[in-house]
């Protein structure tokens, strides 16, 4: 790597020294990284540095294991669910098949918040309604307890919530990378005698993973940032954490810089580990 870099002017004579310290290192520096870890850090400071912040920052953090706790919980049962829709979508029943693009393109067409309060205040009464009725004899002859709305939790409403809509996004992502997979190679299988499980096992899964992954890792940055919104539920999250914090102090401004940092912290780091992981990916692929 050259340091010194000498032009010439027109008439052939040396004309202009520049010096160039290390400029290929600074062409492929991603400032943008550089101007959030800036940020970053500054805020960090104020957290150790401000007892206010600090302050702050503690009553937050009994919130960030909610937070994990929530996205965790529901990326988990959303990628289940997500799953077993992309497989019904590849079924030789086409009442299967329009069962499942009938729930991809409902579910993906309503806002989150939205069925975060339709399955809090609506789907889970009902639900406690199916679950009485099913039960009806074993309650009655006091085998069991009559379940009640107040029993189902509004931490397990919001997951639920959760859950369900991301499974639609999630369902796409596995139908896209069962696609990539040959037919050749299922057509293989199938010759050789494989059921549908083994091929779906052995031949399909393995090699589908490899694409999946990496926007399984999105979804689940995104789903971080989402979890937010449970807040309006009054689970005990970060935001909701911040929210009531600020309503009594009124340092609008501190909390909320701390509620920012914390989420970005959570996102950032993911957001890096997915593209190491993409890149070693496609490294092993180009070996």
């Amino acid at each position: 790597m050259a340091l010194f870099e000498f032009i010439r002017s027109p008439s052939g004579g040396l004309a202009i020294l520049i010096i160039m310290p290390f400029k290929k290192t600074l062409e492929r520096t991603p400032w943008w990284l550089v101007a959030t870890i800036i940020i970053s850090v500054t805020l960090l400071w104020h957290m150790v540095a401000d007892q206010s912040y600090q302050r702050i920052a503690g009553v937050l953090s009994k919130g960030l294991l909610t937070t994990l706790g929530v996205t965790l919980s529901a990326f988990l049962l959303a990628s289940i669910i997500g799953m077993l829709i992309a497989l019904a979508g590849f079924s030789r029943w086409r009442a299967i098949r329009e069962f499942s693009r009938f729930y991809v393109e409902i579910i993906r067409g309503i806002p989150v918040l939205v069925l975060l309060f339709y399955i809090a205040f609506v789907g889970a009464p009902e639900l406690v309604k199916l679950y009485n009725w099913v039960l009806q004899m074993p309650i009655d002859a006091g085998v069991l307890e009559k379940a009640r709305t107040r029993d189902f939790s509004m931490l397990w409403r919001a997951i639920f919530a959760l859950s369900i809509s991301y499974s639609a996004f999630i369902a796409e992502v596995f139908r896209a990378g069962i696609q990539e997979v040959g037919k050749g190679q299922i057509e293989a299988a199938q010759a050789l005698g494989l059921s549908n499980w083994q091929r779906f096992r052995f031949i399909t899964f393995p090699q589908a993973i490899r694409k999946i992954l990496p926007p399984l890792g999105n979804d689940f940055v995104a789903m971080i940032k989402d979890s937010a919104l449970v807040s309006v539920l009054g689970v005990q999250d970060i935001t909701q954490l911040g929210k009531i914090f600020s309503a009594s102090s009124f340092q609008f401004f501190e909390t909320y810089n701390v509620v920012a940092f914390m989420y970005l912290v959570l996102t950032l780091t993911l957001s890096l580990i997915i593209r190491g992981f993409e890149t070693h990916l496609k490294r092993n692929d180009h070996h």
